[in-house]
């Protein structure tokens, strides 16, 4: 019976742990490399908030530019993904440049609204909605319904 009602309460004790953690914090408190991101990518902006996300191990900071960009970033500060808004384009230094050479040339009438990176792919969201998926080198892999 005590062996049973520790391993309950060393479950209860995980599954408390494990839960997402959000807060807003202030902007001082992102990795430098995120603001020497935004302060080259979107010079213009100010940050509206700032959400550290603590889920299970993974520590993450969701950034609100004044424009509505959202971006996010890990805790080393590197960028993983750019939200804009659709009716809006990037800046190109935001876009790896094989991904951004191949917008260009195959959709020249588009432009990139969004762009995500994971552990496997990146994936780019154009003005006229199409998803287009990419490996982490860049190269175009298909479109993504």
């Amino acid at each position: 019976m005590m062996k049973a009602l520790s391993i309950y309460f060393i479950m209860i004790l995980l599954a408390v742990s494990g839960c997402d953690n959000e807060k807003v914090v202030d902007e001082t408190n992102l990795p430098p490399q995120a603001s020497e991101f935004i302060e080259a990518h979107f010079p213009d902006a100010k940050i509206a908030r700032v959400v550290r996300d603590r889920d299970d191990l993974l520590t993450s900071f969701d950034v609100i530019l004044d424009n509505q960009v959202e971006l996010e970033f890990d805790k080393q500060g590197e960028c993983f993904s750019v939200d804009g808004n659709a009716n809006e384009k990037l800046p190109d230094s935001v876009i790896p440049l094989k991904i951004l050479e191949y917008v260009q040339k195959s959709y020249p009438d588009k432009y990139i609204t969004d762009w995500e990176k994971s552990k496997t792919t990146q994936e780019v969201s154009l003005s006229d909605n199409k998803e287009l998926l990419f490996n982490l080198s860049g190269t175009f892999l298909r479109i993504d319904d």
